[in-house]
């Protein structure tokens, strides 16, 4: 008895050590398949124009140069536009985040007798919506267009995002906001004082997904300002930008081309491109290991109801 448990326990180990090794194999390989295309687009950024059109240009730049960022904001509005976009971002996710808080509390509470009928009509929205035109008539209506404030108050509410929350604090301890009603605390009062410091991490994944939805946006510039300049955001004059050199290209010679307001600057659509694939992504990349502690644990405790 006593060798046939030794050799469990060596088949065990054995086994262990293999999983051990395919799982740090796998993992290696994910990492190198998700860090590649940055890496490589990092380096065709920082690479002459010219010479990338070659190919070959994998980990590290063949030529080194800084001509893509020169043009990139070398363009008279891109810096006006980077603090509409960071303005959007900011106000847009302290105001989402809080409301959708707001409404999954109230969903979350037993008594609210309208709960079920409530969240279904919510999570109805998430598969089927008016449409494109529509969806401009109501912004219309409402005076929104040509507004700030059409970057933030059509998505205020996230049903994702709310249910999220809303499994979190279902899963909070009962006991604790019986207390605070006991102690004289009202919905609101509660919600402030209690609920909210124990949702952090919840919130703290929610404001992630919207901070990158609204730093990514440019769609909805173009539709209802894109002749208002005072008001485009980042990414929309990157899109410009592309755009811009793509036409210029496509109707020279060669895939080279120079800009009037960057005299002298070479460039590229496939640099134009790697270069704002760079500039889009360094802002949420700073702001994601602030965030990253809470979002493993927002993702898996909100995503089961405790």
């Amino acid at each position: 008895m006593p060798k046939a448990k030794s050799s469990r326990l060596r088949n065990s180990s054995t086994g262990d050590r293999a999983f051990d090794a395919i799982n740090i194999t796998f993992m290696i390989c994910l990492m190198i398949v998700t860090i590649y295309p940055f890496i490589n687009m990092i380096a065709v950024s920082l690479n002459d124009a010219n010479d990338a059109i070659r190919g070959g240009i994998y980990l590290w730049p063949r030529e080194w140069t800084l001509d893509n960022y020169k043009y990139i904001f070398g363009e008279s509005d891109i810096y006006h536009a980077t603090l509409i976009s960071a303005l959007r971002t900011i106000i847009g996710t302290i105001v989402s985040v809080f409301c959708t808080a707001m409404l999954a509390y109230t969903l979350s509470r037993q008594e609210f007798v309208l709960r079920k009928f409530v969240t279904m009509f919510f999570v109805f929205t998430m598969y089927f919506s008016g449409g494109l035109i529509p969806g401009y008539l109501l912004i219309r209506d409402l005076g929104l267009i040509g507004s700030f404030w059409v970057y933030i108050i059509p998505g205020v509410i996230g049903v994702f995002n709310m249910i999220v929350i809303r499994s979190f604090i279902e899963g909070l301890p009962e006991g604790i906001l019986e207390s605070a009603r006991i102690d004289g605390a009202g919905e609101f009062t509660t919600f402030i004082r209690v609920v909210l410091p124990l949702t952090i991490p919840a919130m703290a994944t929610v404001s992630l997904f919207v901070a990158v939805g609204q730093w990514n946006s440019w769609f909805d510039v173009f539709l209802y300002n894109s002749s208002n300049k005072e008001l485009s955001t980042l990414q929309y004059e990157l899109m410009k930008i592309l755009q811009t050199s793509t036409t210029a290209a496509t109707s020279s010679a060669s895939d080279v081309y120079q800009s009037a307001e960057n005299s002298g600057v070479a460039v590229t659509p496939t640099s134009i491109r790697a270069t704002m694939t760079i500039i889009a992504s360094v802002p949420i990349l700073m702001v994601y290991p602030f965030l990253q502690k809470y979002f493993v644990q927002g993702m898996t405790i909100g995503g089961v109801k405790g």
